[in-house]
């Protein structure tokens, strides 16, 4: 979709945008698109880099019809776990600009590690987003074809996939596949609370001193859970990528054109062969950690308010409007087919057949298992002894 090349020269073909130049050593933010939904040309980073987009106007348009899908099949999501019919869902509300940005960067070779919230980046990916609600309605693994999609499996444990994707990344290099611009780039997602986790800062030393062709993107959405980043953390998330010898930066979490354009250049570096990076998304969750939780709990609703009004859909559409790339015709048929591939989700999921029990045996090994056999037909003979019976 987005083909927009940061760095390279704008077109010129509106009212020129202001250009604004990031302070050293400053936690601003790198920002291509304010909250008012003014655009700004360029933003130069304190190690020089000027981060811009050039997009074609179909192309910002296509932005924006991403985050209002991505953003009404999570809507449709979280219904559908409040109605039973889902055990779990983590949503991404608040954070589409920072996972459609991002995913929207990444070249067709490249490979990504989610958590368990990436439901933008998936999406990007071109993978059905039926995928994972499988795994959260619990009648599959939730397993896809990661080498197809280029788009490893959602990963629960906390912080887990920094080290597989260190591990690939290491084998990219390996096999030769870096040092050019049909090179192969990594990206491993995680939350600010991962940080705290050891395997992160495990990956971070790997990655770092085999120069791993891996940028490490964290969604920095102010709470680990219930721990706000301050419990976390006594300096910015990205200033710790210095002590590991990589760089880092902060970009607005909630700009998709600034994420896009530092998830690019990021990625571009990581492909010619100049090592790992971090970045860090600076954006909020507006709603609950998962569906298990309550905000209410441990935030006010003033907070929650000061950040609505960051809107990453919000942003966008204002600048479509301020620029006149978009009307209102568009904005409404946007708006129905994310009504109708919603519509069209909850029909899929709620025709899910639930599997036989001991289907649960059929890929613990690609060729079975005199043991895993032994066990199969134990728990078939359990399952059995309830025929007939009123359980």
């Amino acid at each position: 979709m987005a083909k927009g090349d940061p760095g390279a020269s704008t077109r010129g073909r509106r009212a020129a945008p202001r250009s604004r130049k990031a302070v050293t050593g400053d936690p601003e933010l790198v920002q291509l698109l304010t909250p008012a939904g003014e655009r700004i040309e360029s933003v130069t980073g304190p190690d020089g880099t000027v981060y811009r987009v050039d997009f074609t106007d179909e192309e910002y348009r296509g932005l924006y019809r991403d985050l209002v899908l991505v953003r009404k099949l999570d809507a449709e999501a979280t219904a559908l776990q409040r109605q039973g019919e889902l055990g779990l869902w983590a949503s991404l509300l608040g954070q589409e600009a920072a996972q459609v940005g991002s995913g929207r960067a990444l070249r067709a070779q490249d490979m990504a590690f989610p958590t368990y919230r990436e439901h933008g980046v998936l999406y990007c990916r071109g993978i059905d987003p039926i995928m994972p609600l499988g795994l959260f309605r619990g009648v599959d693994q939730g397993g896809w074809d990661p080498n197809e999609f280029k788009f490893n499996m959602y990963t629960i444990v906390i912080g887990a996939q920094t080290l597989h994707a260190t591990g690939y990344a290491m084998g990219v290099t390996m096999d030769g596949k870096t040092g050019g611009e049909d090179g192969e780039a990594v990206i491993a997602y995680f939350g600010d609370g991962a940080t705290s986790q050891g395997d992160v800062n495990e990956a971070f030393v790997w990655a770092s001193v085999f120069n791993a062709p891996l940028v490490f993107f964290c969604q920095n959405n102010q709470y680990a859970i219930s721990e706000p980043l301050e419990r976390q953390t006594r300096v910015p998330l990205y200033r710790r990528a210095a002590g590991f010898g990589f760089p880092g930066i902060r970009v607005d979490g909630n700009d998709v054109l600034a994420t896009y354009a530092v998830t690019r250049h990021a990625l571009d570096n990581a492909r010619h062969g100049q090592g790992p990076s971090l970045i860090e998304a600076y954006t909020y969750r507006m709603g609950a950690h998962t569906t298990s939780d309550d905000p209410t709990r441990y935030r006010i609703a003033s907070e929650v308010e000061a950040w609505q009004a960051k809107d990453p859909i919000a942003r966008v559409k204002a600048f479509l409007e301020r620029e006149k790339i978009a009307d209102a015709g568009f904005f409404a048929e946007v708006d129905e087919q994310a009504r109708r591939e919603a519509v069209d989700l909850r029909e899929r999921v709620l025709e899910m057949p639930n599997p036989e029990p001991v289907t649960m045996f059929d890929h613990v090994y690609p060729n079975g298992s005199p043991l895993l056999d032994q066990q199969r037909a134990q728990f078939s003979r359990y399952l059995e002894s309830f025929e007939g019976s009123a359980h």
